[in-house]
């Protein structure tokens, strides 16, 4: 499982300049609306300490992290949901992703167009929600045309299936007027399930990039702050990061100079990580390790997956001919120093089909196909 991240927001926020520092893939930016026109691509590697220090105790012939993949999506416009500056094929782009970094810009510079002139973070926040909520709106209202020749129909179970659906989608309708997302009405899991085919775009969950200048690095800016209340009231996060610092960083060759550049800056974290810490946290996304001679690696699960549900991760066959997993943890693996004295500790467990994988777990699975 990877996660796939559809970077969003206006023309000129500085979307493909960050999606460029974080990706090192040269995205096209320029100071003018619509540069970029077909989405890109970018995969990276999740930056994990503990893959790294489970590597240096088993010493293997290859160590793979666990991926993510950006989607660096054209700028949308008001009117976008009516198909304005190409917006139909812009929110056909988003529908494909499982999350949404909408990036906001929350910084002044007069050398940088604004399309509507003024610095308004919020009204920028409003004008990208609401085209969204409007192309979802089309899709059900869409959906309840359809589901009316459902109703008249002489099979018994998809008429009593359409009557399920009906309010559920009306109750979406009176939403998606109002310029609400889908996903504040907070469905149920089953609820979910049912309307899960119209991909709605308003359904997935967002973070907010606020994307600073340098002089607000240390010191969060009126813009930021904006932002950050406007998210509190969607219970959604925000992360700040600031685009040009994020270039530099990326053309900087090693570790140890990135590392100098960041603490000069007063840096903890490059964006890079804190974008991928809060996706991961959005969409309850953990990781466990398979580790021996040679290979480790990392590999990403839902929360709440069992293990028969993270060994299909690896492959079908894991699942289909699970019979047990043998785990232990990393602060174990640390802790000991080596999976031989876990053994000996009596920390490594024999696990069955009901095992709730854990992050950080250390596993190997036994099957039979």
């Amino acid at each position: 499982m990877s996660l796939n991240c559809g970077i969003v927001g206006l023309p000129n926020v500085g979307k493909s300049t960050i999606f460029s520092a974080i990706t090192s893939a040269k995205a096209e930016a320029a100071n003018y609306p619509f540069c970029t026109i077909d989405p890109n691509f970018g995969i990276v590697n999740v930056p994990d300490d503990r893959l790294k220090k489970i590597s240096s105790l088993f010493n293997p012939k290859e160590t793979i992290p666990a991926i993510v993949e950006f989607v660096d999506i054209a700028g949308l416009v008001k009117g976008a949901s009516q198909g304005e500056g190409l917006g139909n094929q812009f929110l056909s782009n988003i529908r494909q992703v499982k999350a949404i970094a909408h990036i906001v810009r929350c910084f002044d510079d007069s050398n940088v167009t604004h399309v509507h002139e003024t610095i308004d973070p919020v009204r920028d926040i409003e004008i990208i929600n609401l085209e969204l909520a409007l192309a979802d709106l089309d899709v059900v209202e869409k959906r309840l045309i359809s589901l009316e020749k459902q109703l008249r129909s002489q099979n018994k179970k998809s008429m009593e299936s359409a009557l399920i659906l009906k309010p559920l989608l009306e109750q979406l309708v009176s939403c998606l007027k109002e310029g609400k997302p889908a996903r504040s009405l907070g469905l149920n899991p089953e609820e979910e399930k049912a309307i899960k085919d119209l991909q709605l775009i308003t359904m997935k969950k967002v973070l907010y990039v606020c994307n600073i200048d340098e002089s607000s690095l240390v010191n969060k800016n009126s813009y930021v702050l904006a932002v950050e209340e406007y998210a509190r009231q969607e219970d959604s996060e925000v992360i700040v990061i600031c685009g040009q610092v994020e270039a530099d960083i990326s053309t900087l060759e090693n570790e140890i100079e990135k590392k100098e550049f960041m603490e000069s800056l007063g840096i903890k974290e490059s964006g890079l990580d804190q974008l991928i810490k809060a996706a991961y946290k959005m969409l309850d996304l953990r990781t466990y390790f398979t580790a021996g001679p040679k290979e480790v690696k990392a590999w990403t699960f839902k929360e709440g997956n069992k293990a028969p549900d993270a060994a299909a991760i690896i492959h079908n066959d894991f699942a289909k001919g699970f019979i047990r997993a043998e785990v232990y943890s990393y602060d174990d693996l640390i802790s000991f120093g080596s999976e031989q004295k876990v053994k000996e500790g009596g920390k490594l467990r024999v696990e069955g089909k009901e095992y709730l994988v854990q992050d950080g777990d250390i596993i190997h699975f036994l099957f039979n196909v």
